[in-house]
């Protein structure tokens, strides 16, 4: 791996998706998670994984007679699982302790999975010397009111700090350099590191400066609505001196998370927005949802330009390994460019037929559950085909998903299910969460046709859905479909594994598909995106443009067979996804570009912010926000060379530019001084835009002004437009926008930098 690696990195997250034998996640956050421990193992990257023990896990799904989802929680018991006790030297467990409002204790025991070479810590409040509330905090994955989650949060994120401190001081493991925030729901682990710095020493912004250079923050939501967001009273009364982090002004732990910008509710405490303040570096899950995720933050970074806003993107990937089927592991990615017809058809159709006899398993289990004799099931051995277009949907279930959006015209599906050359079956399965009574009836919905004498043979909906299910899922579909609003897919990862066993994915441009569409490798669904179509003639669009994919294109080349009875062009298709596509969808793709871009900067970060440089860059900081209002740009001349009658540049001129600029108070060597030009779009917005630095050419002035002089080249065709600005600059600081200060021309300055061609 890289030479500059980290000592160690811990990674945070509230759900980990390791092994059907743990389960400990409720869908693609925690089964990426995993994914991502597994392929740091594979390739010695140190990672070291903290999370909670839930002694219910997520629910497990079942079905009343009439369709409804049922939730069961099993108990847990941590002896019976692949986990074994953190213990001090003496052989007592560890124990993690934190103050709950009050002074009351809320201990936690720490239990470690070994995920290959990457241990995983797991903290757990089901003690005897716990109260009732205490030991019921990590009793299940995303349950209970906003107090409760709260708490967990806290366990995760503080208590999760104290235990990393402890295994390390026991087995002599590397101190991580830096801290992974997955999702907001970490994001207080930044807090205890503060408190740490504070109580040897530091003051409050050097040691969160210390913090954020150590820490990446991925976000994993493109809505506002899927953030936790806290009540500001309530978070205030879980810290200070009778509850946590005492000696730390809860006003200063409460401003991290407020959401004091435009739009905001200053009310609320917002768990990503704390992230975000607390990491050097962040990042969407895929390239749309970088996008997406930079416009839904800019109010962090006000005056920027959301393409400016400093959040990137790495792809989402997943662990072949685990995912991909026996018979596809054996061959290898090198084998499937040579592997004849005949024989890649053949597999496929194995997987496909090992699907065939799972799904009926499974459904006889479900009806024996809701109440049905063994007489009444005789139907079920003839359930699917193995010869028989197969297409899979399985995923939680929030309405953005359109599990139902299938049903839209159900004689038109019923239609395509029934047809008698190009039959087509379709196996579902998928979870609402217990307190969404919406999801609830999309299940039922979709239950209830599944039901249907005429096309259950056809159509399956099968309950608790799971990593194990999922692992045979995934080999035997021949179609992967995903239909959910765009951009509301921040990645999603189902599409994945299909492609990694040869199955073509159907989906709308959203998330990694987004990123990574080729005609090769399957079909993308027209979307009607745009706010002039209501979301009822959005669903009826885009479910005609889905059932004309499968009846005119997708149908039809699984069925058109040459003379050897092959499907040529179909089958041509799996051999690219296999040996194009599968390649890029890897985790181990992915967490190499978590070390090149993320972990190797953010230690960089973190060895150059010693005490002594975070006090001083915390200082500047200081010193720069109370300047900053009186930064100002004062004039702004600008001359085409050669010169053109009336002052509209063409291409190949160069534009000098004098500017003057007031500083404040602040130092030349504190300020960049940049000329921004770019194309102009209809709003005249700038895009492409370029950036060229203007150099001071003067003393100040008796105003106290500098001059700053540069050239630009024109060298663009069309609506043409630049502007100045002045940014903070300081070698610490991990992009331009980090300070969320800038200074551009107000509008009556402004005159001379404008649109200059058309």
């Amino acid at each position: 791996m890289h030479s500059g690696l980290p000592a160690a990195i811990a990674y945070f997250s509230p759900e980990f998706g390791i092994t059907a034998a743990l389960p400990q996640y409720s869908g693609g956050l925690g089964i990426l998670a995993g994914d991502h421990l597994k392929a740091a193992s594979d390739l010695g990257v140190p990672l070291l994984g903290v999370g909670l023990l839930y002694r219910h896990g997520y629910f497990r799904q079942s079905l009343s007679r009439e369709g409804w989802q049922q939730e069961h929680y099993p108990l847990l018991d941590p002896n019976e699982l692949p986990l074994t006790h953190l213990c001090e030297a003496d052989g007592r467990p560890v124990r993690v302790t934190l103050t709950l409002p009050g002074g009351r204790p809320l201990s936690a025991r720490v239990w470690q999975a070994q995920v290959g070479r990457v241990p995983l810590l797991l903290l757990d409040s089901d003690l005897e010397e716990n109260g009732p509330g205490e030991r019921d905090v990590t009793d299940r994955l995303y349950g209970g009111g906003s107090e409760h989650r709260l708490r967990q949060e806290m366990l995760l994120g503080i208590g999760g700090v104290r235990a990393v401190r402890a295994y390390c001081r026991l087995t002599g493991h590397a101190e991580p350099e830096v801290f992974h925030t997955n999702e907001g729901h970490a994001g207080f682990q930044g807090l205890e590191r503060i408190r740490e710095l504070v109580a040897d020493g530091a003051d409050f912004d050097a040691a969160h400066e210390a913090v954020r250079a150590g820490t990446v923050f991925t976000t994993h939501t493109p809505v506002p609505a899927g953030i936790d967001r806290f009540d500001r009273e309530l978070v205030a009364r879980h810290f200070g001196d009778d509850a946590e982090l005492p000696g730390i002004e809860a006003e200063r732990i409460l401003a991290l998370g407020m959401e004091t910008y435009p739009g905001g509710e200053p009310g609320l405490f917002n768990m990503a927005v704390m992230g975000l303040r607390l990491a050097q570096r962040a990042n969407g899950v895929s390239s749309l949802h970088g996008r997406v995720s930079r416009e839904m933050f800019a109010g962090l970074w006000p005056g920027f330009d959301p393409e400016e806003v400093p959040i990137t993107s790495v792809t989402n990937g997943v662990h072949a390994p685990t995912w991909t089927a026996p018979e596809v592991a054996r061959l290898g990615a090198g084998q499937f460019g040579h592997l004849p017809d005949g024989e890649l058809w053949e597999l496929r159709r194995t997987l496909r037929k090992r699907l065939v006899a799972e799904v009926r398993r499974r459904l006889y289990d479900s009806w024996r559950q809701r109440g049905a004799g063994t007489a009444e099931l005789g139907w079920i051995d003839g359930v699917l085909d193995p010869d028989v277009l197969t297409i899979g949907f399985a995923r939680r279930v929030p309405s953005y998903k359109r599990l139902t959006l299938m049903l839209r015209d159900r004689d038109r599906l019923t239609r395509l299910l029934l047809h008698p050359e190009r039959p087509v079956q379709i196996v579902v399965a998928g979870k609402a969460h217990p307190a969404d009574e919406g999801g609830k009836r999309l299940v039922q919905e979709l239950v209830r046709f599944a039901d249907d004498p005429r096309v259950r043979h056809r159509l399956v909906f099968l309950p608790d859905y799971g990593m194990g299910m999922a692992q045979r899922l995934y080999p035997g579909c021949d179609v992967w479909l995903n239909n959910p609003l765009r951009p509301l897919e921040a990645c999603g990862t189902s599409g994945m594994k299909a492609a990694l066993n040869g199955g073509l994915n159907l989906s709308v441009l959203d998330g990694w598909w987004d990123e990574w569409y080729d005609p090769d490798f399957g079909w993308a669904i027209p979307t009607a995106d745009g706010e002039a179509v209501d979301e009822t003639r959005r669903d009826d669009l885009e479910a005609a443009a889905l059932y004309d994919l499968l009846e005119r294109r997708v149908a039809p080349c699984f069925y058109d067979r040459g003379p050897e009875g092959l499907p040529g062009r179909w089958i041509g298709m799996v051999r690219r996804t296999l040996t194009t596509l599968g390649p890029r969808v890897l985790a181990d793709r992915m967490v190499r570009e978590y070390v090149d871009r993320l972990y190797v900067p953010a230690a960089r970060s973190h060895r150059a912010l010693d005490p002594s440089a975070a006090a001083g860059l915390a200082t500047w900081k200081a010193r720069l926000r109370a300047a900053w209002p009186g930064v100002a740009v004062d004039h702004v001349e600008a001359q085409p060379t050669p010169p053109s009658p009336g002052g509209a540049a063409e291409l190949g001129s160069v534009l000098s530019l004098r500017v003057w600029v007031r500083l404040g108070g602040l130092d030349p060597a504190d300020v960049a001084v940049q000329v921004v030009a770019g194309r102009v779009d209809d709003a005249d917005r700038i895009t492409d835009a370029t950036h060229v630095p203007l150099a001071p050419a003067s003393d100040p002035d008796a105003e106290g002004r500098l001059r700053y002089e540069g050239t630009l080249a024109l060298d663009r065709t069309g609506p043409f437009g630049y502007t100045v600005r002045v940014l903070p600059v300081h070698r610490l600081l991990a992009h331009p926008a980090e300070a969320g200060l800038i200074a551009v021309p107000s509008r009556t300055t402004s005159e001379a930098a404008g649109v200059l061609m058309r």
